[in-house]
C-alpha cells in the first residue's frame, strides 16, 4: 500500500469529523437506537423527552407525553416568500 499524503490524511480527518457531527445531532430511539425517518410518528417520554420510534411504541405500557411527526433537520431554515404589504 502506498503511503498516504498530508492531503489524504486531512480529507479523512474532515470526513470523520463531519460524519461524527451529523450522528451527534440527530434523534435516536432510546429503545432500539434507530434513527426515525422523516414523516414517521415519534413519541416523547419523560421529563427529558426521550424519543421512542413507532416500532418500539407497542413495547411500552405508559402513554407518551406527546406524539409528533418527525420533521426534516432543515425545517424552519428555509426561505419563504411573503406578500409585500402595500
Amino acid at each position: 500500500m502506498p503511503p498516504t499524503t498530508d492531503a489524504e490524511q486531512l480529507e479523512r480527518f474532515l470526513l470523520r469529523r463531519g460524519v461524527g457531527a451529523l450522528a451527534a445531532g440527530r434523534d435516536r430511539c432510546i429503545d432500539c437506537g434507530r434513527t426515525p425517518l422523516v414523516g414517521e410518528q415519534v413519541h416523547l417520554y419523560g421529563a427529558r423527552e426521550n424519543v421512542v420510534c413507532e416500532l418500539c411504541r407497542p413495547l411500552r405500557r405508559d402513554a407518551p407525553v406527546v406524539s409528533e411527526t418527525m420533521r426534516h433537520a432543515e425545517r424552519g431554515h428555509t426561505v419563504r416568500l411573503t406578500a409585500r404589504a402595500a
